[in-house]
């Protein structure tokens, strides 16, 4: 993957050109992490650039991202519980301090991580497995990518 993408990721994703993309939502774009430490991580991108905080949304559209979140949050259950059996949870996180731009994580947590982490946040998780090689986003990933794009289908809302 080509990082130049990684610098505008929603404008990126706007013109097809984000790799991580799993679906376009109603206010969003569903992405897998870059990184998988947690496998079947993800985010949910606002759609509009500039925006910046949920409060930047008009009503509806905070709605619609909400509800999107929910959306992905519930395909990234449905997957990690059915490959593995050791998943626990879902932690959905809307945070904002480090990257300029409206977006949701949703994290997987799971019985087999260490019991120094597993109950606190996924950010006391050392430094080094969000830089780690072992678990960048790649080709392995293809399975947990259709898995989680396919649910999100499911799920889709009724026109």
């Amino acid at each position: 993957m080509s990082a130049d993408w990684r610098t505008d990721r929603i404008g990126a994703a706007s013109r097809g050109e984000n790799p991580t993309v799993l679906r376009r939502l109603d206010a969003g774009f569903a992405v897998i992490g870059d990184v998988q430490f947690l496998p079947g991580y993800s985010v949910l991108l606002v759609d509009r650039p500039g925006v910046q905080r949920l409060s930047d949304l008009p009503r509806p559209r905070r709605l619609a991202f909400l509800s999107d979140m929910e959306r992905l949050g519930e395909a990234v259950e449905r997957v990690c519980g059915r490959l593995d059996p050791g998943f626990r949870r879902i932690n959905l996180e809307i945070l904002g301090n480090a990257d300029p731009f409206l977006h949701a994580h949703v994290w997987p947590r799971f019985d087999w991580e260490p019991d120094e982490l597993r109950s606190g946040p996924v950010w006391w998780y050392p430094r080094d497995r969000w830089r780690d090689e072992r678990f960048r986003l790649g080709p392995r990933h293809r399975a947990l990518r259709s898995a989680i794009g396919g649910e999100l289908d499911r799920l889709r809302p009724a026109p």
